[in-house]
């Protein structure tokens, strides 16, 4: 499992759905062994801004949802799930979820740092 913090937009599925693995007042805050691999990444993929991945050693890897879905959200991020194909400053990334920008705002384009979220919404 991998977290790339720079995408994360605390959602909090992660330390909802498998709390005993994700715990922020935890150092390292996240426990992999914590749960079953499969629980673990169940929770992974409901991340829904693509800050958290997984890849097993063997098995089965995250497959995208199908068909593509964008939603877009009152308080920032494009939320994006599927079989993505992002290009930014010309690097291509394949992903299954992102939160991407959508007010052009952000230092970490494609992805939404919160630049643009009031503090009346969740980023």
């Amino acid at each position: 499992m991998y977290f790339d913090a720079s995408r994360c937009r605390h959602y909090g599925e992660c330390v909802q759905g498998l709390p005993e693995v994700f715990d922020v007042a935890a150092r390292p805050w996240v426990n992999p062994d914590g749960a079953a691999p499969g629980a673990v990444a169940e929770v992974v993929e409901r991340c829904p801004s693509g800050a958290l991945h997984y890849r097993f050693d063997e098995g089965p890897v995250e497959a995208p949802a199908r068909p593509t879905t964008i939603t877009d959200t009152a308080a920032g991020p494009i939320l994006v799930r599927g079989e993505l194909r992002l290009v930014a400053d010309g690097v291509e990334m394949a992903e299954t979820r992102a939160a991407l920008c959508g007010c052009g705002a952000s230092a970490n384009r494609p992805f939404c740092d919160g630049a643009c979220v009031t503090p009346a919404g969740p980023g």
